[in-house]
């Protein structure tokens, strides 16, 4: 993940790539981490950029799953 992801982009993918997208923002807040505990990481605001993308997944994720908001298949 780039740069901060959009809501809008998000909801238009599938659960599958949904989940995809969640494990790779999960293991670069992992790496993110590793670099600030070693002193190597030099943009600490994408440590709160990357948090505030996994919230959006868990958000949007739990708003398929409650019947919230519905995947539009194409």
């Amino acid at each position: 993940m780039s740069a901060v992801t959009k809501a809008s982009e998000l909801r238009e993918l599938n659960n599958e790539d949904l989940v995809g997208k969640l494990r790779e923002a999960k293991e670069e807040l992992f790496n993110l981490r590793f670099q600030a505990a070693t002193g190597q990481l030099e943009n600490h605001g994408r440590l709160k950029a990357v948090r505030k993308d996994i919230a959006r997944i868990y958000t949007l994720m739990r708003e398929r799953e409650l019947g919230i908001e519905t995947v539009e298949s194409a």
